[in-house]
């Protein structure tokens, strides 16, 4: 039975992947903000495990992943949660900057940082969930999608640093994606949000897992998911 640590299953695209990796009966570690939140964690998934640390304070993660019980072994690390504030670059203050960078790239990293013995161990993979904004920039948009072009930089020397003890490490940048983050969006975009123009959760899900799921002989370095309607 595997074991996954998943970044923000509770809504999106990281309860899809939850569910169902919770469904076929993987062992999943659900990384949650606080005790309230793995509490509610636990009710949706039954026989998860959570770990609790605050990634908007990445500097805190090592000393509450200390007071907390480890897995020996880690199969996937899987970094879906994010953060978006959009506004101009005249506009976006030091503040909108730093929440940006620290839950979309800072904490990324230190995670991996501090779970990279866990997952040689296992050979295993981490797949970092990034955004059509990691590879492109366009107006109002600017500190996200530095979070995110800085997310693939991550990705991409992590992969060349960890190959040779046997990990996979993945990208999949999603584009617009029917979730609580994106109606945030349109409502900072002022448009109304209707989620059935965009790609339903399920969709990347599926992605992330055939990514998982690709025998060893093979790995996916980077994918692309865009609307297909």
């Amino acid at each position: 039975m595997a074991t996954h640590l998943i970044t923000g299953a509770g809504s999106g695209i990281g309860a899809a992947v939850a569910r169902r990796l919770h469904e076929r009966g993987d062992d999943l570690l659900l990384f949650a903000r606080d005790a309230a939140r793995a509490k509610e964690l636990v009710a949706g998934f039954p026989g998860a495990r959570t770990l609790v640390g605050d990634l908007s304070n990445p500097d805190r993660l090592s000393w509450a992943l200390a007071q907390q019980s480890m897995p020996d072994r880690l199969d996937s690390l899987l970094h879906i949660a994010g953060v978006v504030d959009l506004g101009t670059v005249g506009e976006l203050t030091p503040k909108a900057w730093h929440s940006q960078l620290a839950v979309n790239l800072v904490a990324p990293a230190e995670l991996t940082r501090l779970l990279l013995p866990q997952l040689r161990v296992a050979h295993g993979q981490v797949i970092f969930v990034n955004s059509g904004a990691g590879l492109s920039a366009h107006a109002e948009w600017s500190a996200y999608a530095a979070s995110k072009h800085g997310l693939k930089a991550l990705a991409d020397a992590l992969r060349e640093e960890e190959r040779p003890n046997g990990l996979r490490v993945t990208s999949v940048y999603p584009g617009r994606t029917a979730s609580p983050m994106q109606a945030k969006v349109h409502q900072q975009e002022g448009k109304e949000y209707d989620p059935s123009r965009w790609i339903d959760p399920e969709s990347v899900a599926t992605t992330i897992l055939a990514a998982l799921d690709l025998p060893r002989d093979a790995r996916i370095d980077d994918v692309t998911v865009r609307p297909g309607r």
